[in-house]
């Protein structure tokens, strides 16, 4: 039994450690992920205006980091221009990035798309970011949002 509580506990140590952002400072050059060559990456408004009809468009993007989940550094929420945002999320779940980033401007490799995304998962991101129970309540129809799935992300301002 004192087997089975000792190796219990480690197990939760080990998850409640994992469970947080990566520490740093988020400086230039620091890549997460995949490395990402800054060259040929295109403003994300840009990109965004290039996918048009098509569903999905493999691409190289630069944008301002708005946000970054505080409980795992997990996703992402970059500038397109002053009213819209883009979602990332790390592909497979594979890294994640230091709050450390929020401000900074990235270069996101990856695939680019519009999605519509359900209440449930937009309340879910609500509580990943800490907002009030009012503002979680408030959201009550799905959105039409920019999603990226990065396979690498790396600082460059």
């Amino acid at each position: 039994m004192k087997k089975l509580f000792l190796l219990t506990i480690v197990v939760l140590t080990t998850f409640l450690a994992n469970a947080q952002p990566p520490a740093g400072d988020a400086n230039i050059g620091d890549t997460y992920g995949a490395k990402v060559s800054p060259d040929g990456a295109m403003a994300i408004n840009e990109a965004a205006a290039k996918l048009g009809e098509n569903k999905a468009i493999q691409t190289k993007v630069k944008a301002k980091v708005l946000e970054v989940c505080p409980k795992k550094g997990c996703w992402v929420k970059l500038a397109v221009n002053d009213s819209t945002t883009a979602f990332v999320k790390m592909k497979d779940y594979a890294f994640f990035v230091p709050t450390a980033a929020v401000g900074k401007t990235v270069v996101i490799d990856g695939e680019l798309k519009s999605k519509i995304v359900s209440v449930a998962e937009l309340r879910h991101y609500a509580e990943d970011a800490k907002k009030s129970a009012e503002e979680i309540a408030a959201i009550t129809k799905p959105q039409n949002e920019w999603r990226v799935t990065a396979t690498g992300i790396t600082v460059v301002e």
